[in-house]
């Protein structure tokens, strides 16, 4: 007997952030984009490395591929507006048949649900529980175990990791279990539970068919979402331009903006993490640009001050030294020659103090050890584990040093696809978020010569980090100006605000008619892509230091 599985998740939202958004949107909208989150986009998009290969070189050699992997009605085009992109279709959702008789279940993690649904495999660190008696080979069904609260209110999948489901026991997958495929067991239960890595199972049925190119064509092309191929033209490099990058990793936007410059010319990268900045230098010498140059720093500290601010900045260093940010508050509030505002504006420009790192007190290895390792195998390096090797640090760049600017700033990624869960924002999370994107745009403003253009960009649909931005800018800033885009793909912005408190004030977005000089990208609109907004503004030849007094 045959049964067919769907897929038919539900989003789970903080309460406040959901009503805050579905006043943003309306119910109906807000309503389809939810929907649109929880799958992926149903194609592919490749930016072909024009300085390695053709276009019309790479749509042959990805339709052999893909004729040699028998993917069934799959065949890949040039974008019609984008020069250099290739699309390549997927298909989904489809309904996976499952044989009855042999019900084994294989449970993994909600991350590692997302990746299998962009097309990955099912790797070992990513398995929560499975059947007993699963051996190699067997076929078994991939369900998704989704996060819930537990009895001390924190958000958690409730699992512990080798637990056994009990065989034929469909009723144990709850509604927080979703179906994402069906697949073959590469290793047998005991192996599983005690390798770190490896492949876990490999998909066989999927929810969504999406084409994997790994290993294909490295080097010539770049797997990359269409919205952020997008802001890289927006920003619209030329040759023998300096240009930076504040917040570069992993590094798309940064080999976009080299290769429309034909190599030439300076793009300066920066990430305050050792192997992001690694992994930018790798992809750069992958895709064989050498203008690019990448280095560890901290996008609020890249701002240059002079003398006199050098002679204040010294008075931080006590705060440097582990006093409190309390202590140092006081220490301004007694130098009578600072107002208020700016006290307050300059403390907005203090980046965090250097973490240290602390030498571990044991050669045994701990229990926890063994967890916390296995947590980075499930979560990837994390701060201190970096891949060896060195990054080149630089202190800070002179205002006015660049001709073009992209804060690709990072937010939260709310308009990331697929995504099972998102109640772990709350509208206090999401006011932070809002108050770094303004710090690390007052240090862009800096940055950015007259006559320069600035491109600011997220991946979230919270209007609170998008149009109320803009906003911030254009109130602050007068000499700003905002522009029109091109190519223009993505929608209109949102006008007005909302009623409900976005966590730092702040509640209005665009004026009537800026809404048409900025893209958002609907996750629910045909256009099919990530949620994701651009806006691009101007500098005039005589860029003016005064700005409001909002700060």
């Amino acid at each position: 007997m045959q049964r067919k599985l769907g897929y038919r998740p539900a989003l789970l939202w903080n309460p406040a952030v959901y009503e805050y958004l579905r006043e943003a949107y309306g119910p109906d909208h807000f309503s389809r984009i939810c929907d649109a989150l929880t799958r992926p986009s149903t194609y592919c998009c490749v930016r072909v490395n024009a300085m390695q290969t053709s276009t019309a070189a790479v749509i042959a050699e990805l339709k052999e591929f893909l004729s040699s992997k028998e993917a069934e009605g799959t065949t890949c085009y040039e974008h019609p507006l984008l020069k250099n992109v290739v699309i390549v279709p997927g298909r989904g959702p489809c309904d996976v048949s499952y044989d009855d008789e042999v019900q084994k279940i294989v449970m993994v993690s909600r991350k590692c649900a997302e990746a299998v649904l962009r097309g990955a495999e099912v790797f070992v660190p990513g398995v929560l529980a499975c059947s007993e008696h699963v051996d190699e080979g067997d076929s078994v069904a991939v369900f998704a175990r989704i996060e819930v609260k537990d009895s001390a209110g924190k958000w958690s999948n409730g699992v512990t990791r080798g637990t056994t489901i009990p065989l034929s026991d469909w009723e144990s997958c709850s509604p927080y279990d979703w179906f994402i495929g069906k697949g073959r067991a590469m290793m047998s239960r005991p192996t599983l539970f005690r390798e770190r890595q490896g492949i876990a199972v490999k998909m066989t049925d999927r929810i969504y068919n999406l084409p994997a190119f790994h290993g294909i064509l490295e080097g010539r092309v770049f797997l990359q979402n269409l919205p952020s191929i997008v802001t890289a033209i927006v920003l619209d490099p030329q040759p023998g331009e300096r240009i930076l990058d504040m917040c570069a990793a992993p590094g798309g936007k940064t080999t976009a903006i080299a290769s429309l410059m034909n190599n030439t010319g300076e793009v300066i990268a920066l990430d305050r993490t050792h192997n992001k900045v690694l992994e930018i230098l790798s992809l750069a010498k992958e895709l064989g640009l050498s203008c690019i140059q990448a280095f560890k720093l901290d996008a609020l500290k890249s701002v240059q001050v002079d003398s006199d601010a050098q002679s204040s900045l010294a008075l931080t260093q006590p705060l440097e030294k582990g006093l409190t940010c309390n202590y140092a508050c006081v220490f301004f509030a007694n130098i009578s020659h600072f107002g208020r505002a700016e006290i307050q504006c300059f403390m907005a420009t203090l980046g965090d103090p250097p973490q240290t790192e602390v030498p571990p007190t044991s050669q045994y290895t701990s229990k926890a050890r063994e967890r916390k390792e296995s947590r980075r195998l499930k979560n990837g390096r994390g701060r201190g584990q970096h891949l060896g090797g060195r990054v080149d640090m630089i202190k800070r760049f002179p205002p006015n040093s660049f001709d073009r600017v992209l804060l690709d700033a990072p937010c939260s990624a709310l308009g990331l696809r697929p995504r099972l869960f998102a109640a772990e924002e709350t509208l206090e999370s999401l006011g932070r978020h809002a108050i770094y994107q303004r710090r690390l745009f007052d240090r862009a403003v800096e940055l950015v010569k007259a006559g320069g253009t600035l491109v600011y960009s997220t991946c979230t649909i919270n209007p609170g980090e998008n149009e109320a931005l803009v906003r911030y800018a254009l109130d602050k800033y007068k000499f700003l100006v905002l522009v029109d885009q091109v190519p223009k793909i993505g929608g209109p912005g949102l006008v007005g605000g909302t009623s409900v408190y976005d966590g730092r004030g702040y509640r209005e977005w665009l004026k009537e008619g800026e809404q048409y000089l900025v893209q958002r990208f609907d996750p629910s609109s045909p256009v099919d892509t990530i949620g994701f907004f651009i806006a691009k503004f101007q500098v005039p030849a005589t860029k003016s230091a005064n700005v409001s007094g909002n700060c």
